[in-house]
């Protein structure tokens, strides 16, 4: 009976070329129609017997359910290369430069480790994508039917066609629609003869060895891991030049032996029982970190040997890492983009901090950055990370409080498949698995939860991460610089902050010396904003001085923010009526406390009748929490007692905890706040604008 066949693709030329593919096995057995998420027509599929999707087309799904009926047979598509384009590709000389192309730097990197995984190690591929830096040049370029995308000038251009739907695909198809018989067919040993499997590499070193009737030498020599062979009694009967460099074991010593009782640490016995491979593990042989597993071998669910597999823990890394820190240089943002001369300014503190962090940029030791919020602690960490020895590395930047406790775990230590509820197919590396080599910038590290700050202790003190739902070790080499604008002593005297990561982290601690405090720093910041936003305006001299007494609580990111406004003015010459609402509170804070009760009677008598009837004046607390509130209000942010707490301290105002939740009670009475329980925090209402800029 005939069946019918969806092939389902994200793109509509791989789903065209994917049903073809069915089409050449399947013949008149079925009807193969080809759909595609990009181009719309999968959301009106025909009623069929097998949906075949890729994986990025079941990505692009979200729900299959919305598309396919629940009831339906459903499989993935696993896509190969043809042999012939992996042979071309081994007729290239080894260590040559090659240029990978794809559609982009992340189809490109799965695309390389699939040819690294069918033998193709010996090349030093370059990745490409439209809109991506092409650091290097090579005389090559492959690419997997890209060809519209290949950068000009490169004189060779290999195309490997597009990837071909792998002969399990076609296997399990033929199951599930009833057709065993189909594997006998000549059409079937034919497709399957022309694409790569899994084993690709294997087979062809086999073959090449069986030919010269000493296939089972040469394939243990050639291969670059370690291979001890056991039979299936646990008695070793191979061992390959490899293994005995790794293991420091002479051949002669260990063949005929119990596999255990010569290698203690790798589970021949456990492999033979079970007749499953074993799960990879790290060991240190020889004093070497060594990763190893042990595969058996079967014959008619017989258990007639097994082969561990050994390699190098750091050679395993050298390879992950080459592609992995290509991938974050290019286009993904993880790198450092300022240095100390992009810090501006010319004052006493400002000098000191360059000096005194350059000298600090030279050491591995974690770095602890101070300062209130606006004061450009991420460009002085970006500036550390350029004067330091890891400047060529990826430089990896998180802020810890802007996310919740259990995304900030996924996106930090990274997770495995089925980790959670829409995990990623195959996991993802976290941001220290990225920043390896380089440096990871935490901002804002007091937001972190007691249990992440457990789980960065033994980072810092191990070098060692486990993703979500996994259970291997994995070696990082990350330098920490992570950045606080609250007291951290205080949090640890209160409880919320470990003491042993505060000190870890303390290791070299830098304040970073607020806008007030650096001088005639405002207008050398403020000229060079101008010149940015194309401003044309120049401030008068009453507006130098009060720029100069201005307390600036909002640091750099307020200046900018002054800039911004004053270009929109018109006027050439700032004076006191152009600035915005929050210097006249300042100049009002000064009328209160230096004018004449005549002149307050004045400007009372000239507030509108709301604000009158208003009981009392703002005392000097209120007043100064209402500008908090205010300046907060201005970055879009809510603010709860503990910064509000904080940032009175700064000012130099004594308060407490009860006390500014009385003060917050009263406002709230008189309508110039808002007060939210929990995490809300508090926000000032516009009746307290005006009744502090009135």
């Amino acid at each position: 009976m005939k069946k019918s066949i969806a092939v389902i693709a994200l793109d509509p030329f791989a789903g065209k070329a994917y049903a073809q593919q069915v089409r050449s096995v399947f013949e008149e057995r079925a009807v193969v129609r080809n759909y595609s998420m990009m181009d719309g027509t999968a959301a009106n599929m025909e009623p069929c017997d097998l949906y075949m999707g890729s994986t990025d087309a079941f990505d692009a799904m979200g729900d299959p359910n919305r598309y396919i009926p629940a009831e339906a047979q459903r499989m993935e598509i696993q896509v190969t290369y043809f042999k012939e384009a992996v042979r071309r590709l081994e007729e290239i000389p080894k260590g040559t430069k090659v240029i990978f192309v794809n559609i982009t730097e992340v189809m490109a990197r799965e695309a390389v480790t699939q040819l690294e995984q069918l033998g193709i190690t010996h090349l030093k591929f370059i990745l490409y994508a439209p809109g991506s830096k092409l650091t290097d040049m090579a005389e090559i370029a492959v690419t997997p039917d890209e060809e519209r995308y290949v950068p000009s000038g490169i004189p060779t251009i290999i195309n490997l066609g597009q990837r071909t739907c792998s002969a399990d695909t076609m296997i399990e198809a033929a199951f599930r629609l009833g057709f065993d018989d189909l594997l006998e067919e000549a059409t079937f040993k034919q497709y399957q003869e022309s694409v790569c499997t899994n084993t690709y590499y294997f087979d062809q070193m086999f073959n090449r060895s069986r030919r010269l009737e000493s296939q089972f030498d040469i394939l243990m020599e050639v291969l670059d891991q370690g291979v001890i062979a056991v039979n299936e009694h646990g008695e070793i009967y191979a061992i390959n030049k490899n293994a005995a460099d790794i293991t420091r074991v002479p051949e002669n010593l260990s063949l005929t032996n119990m596999g255990e009782k010569v290698f203690p640490y790798i589970p021949f016995r456990k492999c033979l029982e079970e007749k499953k491979e074993t799960n990879p593990q790290v060991v240190r042989v020889a004093g070497n970190l060594v990763s190893l597993y042990v595969r058996p071998v079967l014959r008619r669910d017989v258990c007639v040997g097994a082969f561990a597999i050994l390699q190098k823990f750091n050679e395993m890394e050298r390879r992950q890492n080459e592609l992995r820190v290509q991938l974050m240089k290019k286009g993904q943002g993880h790198r450092a983009k300022y240095c100390f001369d992009d810090v501006i300014g010319e004052s006493e503190p400002i000098l000191k901090t360059k000096f005194i962090l350059n000298k600090m940029a030279c050491t591995e030791s974690p770095v602890l950055l101070i300062g209130e919020t606006g004061t450009g602690k991420e460009l002085f960490a970006h500036s550390v990370h350029n004067a330091s020895k890891r400047r060529d590395q990826p430089f990896v930047a998180i802020n810890c409080a802007a996310m919740p406790e259990n995304l900030l775990e996924s996106e930090l230590f990274g997770y495995e498949e089925g980790a959670f509820t829409g995990a990623k197919k195959g996991g993802r590396p976290g941001l220290f698995e990225f920043a390896h080599q380089g440096t990871l910038f935490l901002d804002e590290v007091e937001g972190m939860s007691p249990a992440l700050q457990v789980k960065l202790l033994r980072v810092l003190q191990e070098r060692e991460i486990m993703r979500v739902g996994g259970n291997q070790i994995i070696h990082v080499d990350v330098r920490i610089v992570a950045a606080t604008n609250e007291e951290l002593e205080q949090k640890v005297a209160e409880g919320t902050f470990r003491q042993d990561l505060y000190y870890r982290l303390n290791a070299l601690p830098v304040l970073i010396p607020p806008l007030r405090k650096r001088e005639e720093d405002v207008f050398l910041i403020l000229d060079s904003f101008l010149k940015e936003l194309g401003g044309k305006f120049r401030l008068s001299d009453d507006i130098k001085e009060l720029f100069r007494k201005y307390k600036w609580p909002g640091n750099i990111r307020e200046l900018r923010n002054v800039t911004d406004y004053l270009c929109f003015t018109g006027h050439t010459i700032i004076t006191i009526d152009d600035l915005p609402p929050v210097f006249r509170i300042g100049k009002y804070r000064e009328e209160a406390n230096g004018i004449k009760n005549a002149e307050q009677e004045t400007h009372a008598a000239d507030q509108p009748l709301q604000y009158q009837k208003t009981s009392h004046m703002p005392t000097e607390q209120e007043r100064v929490i209402l500008e908090i509130l205010y300046n907060a209000q201005r970055t879009g942010q809510s603010i709860g007692r503990d910064k509000i707490l904080l940032e009175a301290q700064m000012r130099k105002i004594k308060l407490t905890q009860p006390q500014v939740r009385k003060i917050l009670g009263r406002l709230e009475e008189n309508g110039c706040v808002n007060v939210t329980r929990g995490r809300g925090g508090s926000s000032i209402t516009k009746k307290g604008v005006d009744w502090i800029t009135n």
